[in-house]
């Protein structure tokens, strides 16, 4: 059903308005935004201008020269806040970054997305960029820095995380780069509902992409009506694509199904797969990885079982797949094991696989580190098959296969020269949380960690420390450490009140540099949290150097940013066992 241009523009409104986001019956969903103009008949001019500048399902149209505008900027450069968290609960506000001059912040957030940040750093950047916020706005415009928050999330793949941002940023227009990230995603693993239920709970709809998508959903969840009139009101503003307008009508039943296949996107693949009887496809090497993706998911990928060894190109696409993900690894070592080698071969092994095709040789290879018992043959032999992945570009093909056969190695009885291949390379062990060992003799390692535990008050803490402190000076032997000098200070900055005669138990100045004190002092806490993730960058909390360490705390403690300094001191001061 095609809505014919002689409708009026009221007729249109009504059209659009029934289309309402189910979430919220007051909230209109946004339908799309298409920047293009189209031209209606002069006899519907003067009705259009008296609706014109009004925003009417989340597209803004304008009266100009007798033409409707559809304009999907939405006023990005009004959006004041963006962000997920409260900044109350990690003790931050909401101007956290309404003093920074952009320049720092872009050059800081470019060099960060740079490197493969540790846990902690990457956290810390996490509660900087996601934290509901005023947006900068000195040298650096509103879509650059979300583009860091987009980029940030997408490069995070917590798809839950992503969810509930775009839930409550629904102003974002930007955050169809979001949406699209998260539909494909799950489309590319099967999953449709999953994709389809963002639609119903944000309003971010504003591509030709994503309004397609959303029309699909609709057809899925049998709302054959509402797909048809929006189907029909993107035909009014736009020219569709003539893909997705053939395979619109078989899914509705008004042609029949046809054979087109197309890997432009995965929601076209995956409108071939469903439009197309008997359907078939066969991946090749430079396939997009979302297609071998969604091959696998919806089990049409070929069986490995059924793979011809005789065939390179078969075997190296298994190979290709194996290292993105798609098969499993053990599927490509069972295929590797058909393989047939004689026994001159297998014990030659040393001077056969360097004239094999590199498939070959690490089938070769495989075979024989099966057959041998001695563990430094066998930890050659597997060392072997990993730097044949390596130099083949499959670096991810052999990891859970390797470390699954490292585990089953005593660590005792490895080699000296072996140690780093299998230490490197060792299926990593899921170890409980260590529990902290008190020693009262020592200050940083005392029964005052409580504390930054939270299991003590202010009040017992400060009584505890006085008391240690009464300890230590009797003790002529005993000499601060800075880690003593860290945890001193950090219950200093909380409000712990340490007795005169104490005081000159230690000398320390905190010298911040003058560059994080002017932040600090003008409020700039987000530059200095992304400045904080650039200090530690890829290191491990345990691996910094104690001056690190103190630098950071000391930052913190300026910050009044206490769950952050806690769990530092909590990883890097205290034994374990």
């Amino acid at each position: 059903m095609k809505i014919l241009k002689q409708l009026s523009s009221i007729l249109l409104v009504f059209l659009f308005c029934i289309l309402q986001s189910p979430l919220k019956a007051n909230d209109p969903v946004d339908i799309w935004n298409i920047e293009k103009e189209i031209t209606v008949e002069d006899s519907l001019t003067e009705n259009r201008k008296e609706e014109s500048n009004n925003v009417i399902q989340g597209i803004q149209i304008e009266q100009q020269n007798e033409k409707i505008l559809v304009n999907d900027n939405l006023n990005l450069s009004d959006i004041k806040l963006a962000g997920l968290y409260d900044p109350e609960e990690n003790g931050l506000s909401i101007d956290m970054w309404s003093n920074s001059n952009g320049e720092d912040i872009k050059n800081t957030l470019k060099n960060l997305t740079s490197k493969d940040l540790s846990k902690f750093s990457e956290k810390v950047l996490d509660i900087a960029l996601l934290t509901n916020s005023y947006i900068p706005n000195t040298n650096i415009s509103p879509k650059e820095f979300l583009d860091f928050k987009f980029d940030f999330l997408i490069k995070k793949k917590n798809y839950d995380l992503i969810k509930e941002f775009l839930i409550k940023n629904q102003n974002l227009v930007e955050g169809k780069k979001l949406i699209k990230f998260y539909v494909d995603y799950y489309l590319s693993n099967s999953q449709l509902d999953k994709s389809c239920e963002i639609f119903e709970v944000t309003n971010l709809i504003s591509s030709d992409y994503l309004t397609n998508f959303k029309i699909y959903c609709l057809i899925h969840q049998d709302r054959r009506d509402e797909a048809q009139l929006l189907f029909d009101l993107k035909s009014e503003l736009d020219d569709l694509d003539k893909f997705f307008v053939k395979k619109f009508n078989i899914l509705m039943g008004y042609k029949k199904p046809n054979e087109e296949i197309s890997e432009k996107n995965i929601l076209y693949f995956h409108l071939s797969h469903k439009t197309t009887k008997d359907f078939k496809y066969d991946p090749k090497i430079d396939t997009p990885k979302y297609i071998w993706n969604y091959l696998s998911t919806s089990n049409l990928l070929k069986n490995t079982e059924f793979v011809d060894i005789e065939n390179a190109e078969q075997i190296k696409l298994i190979e290709r797949a194996t290292n993105d993900e798609v098969y499993e690894e053990e599927e490509l070592f069972n295929l590797y094991m058909r393989f047939q080698f004689n026994i001159t071969q297998l014990l030659n092994y040393k001077n056969t696989y360097k004239l094999l095709e590199d498939y070959e040789a690490r089938a070769l290879l495989y075979q024989r580190s099966l057959l041998t018992t001695e563990i430094s043959e066998k930890l050659n032999l597997l060392s072997l098959i990993k730097k044949s992945f390596d130099q083949s570009n499959l670096p991810n093909a052999f990891d859970e296969k390797l470390a699954s056969i490292l585990k089953n190695i005593p660590e005792d009885e490895i080699p000296s020269n072996y140690k780093t291949f299998f230490m490197k390379n060792k299926e990593p062990e899921k170890l409980a949380e260590l529990k902290i060992k008190l020693n009262n003799k020592v200050f940083h390692q005392s029964k005052v960690l409580n504390y930054f535990q939270n299991k003590t008050s202010l009040p017992q803490v400060e009584k505890e420390t006085n008391d240690l402190l009464k300890k230590i000076k009797k003790n002529k032997k005993y000499v601060f450490s800075l880690k003593d000098i860290i945890v001193m200070e950090s219950l200093k900055s909380d409000g712990v009140q340490i007795l005169k005669k104490y005081e000159k138990l230690y000398d320390y100045n905190n010298n911040l540099p003058s560059e994080i004190n002017t932040m600090i002092v003008n409020g700039e806490t987000g530059l200095v949290l992304l400045k904080i993730s650039e200090i530690i960058g890829e290191d491990n909390l345990e691996d910094l150097g104690i001056e690190s360490v103190d630098y950071i705390v000391s930052i913190l403690n300026e910050l009044k940013l206490v769950d952050l300094r806690n769990e530092i001191l909590l990883k890097v001061l205290p034994l374990k066992v």
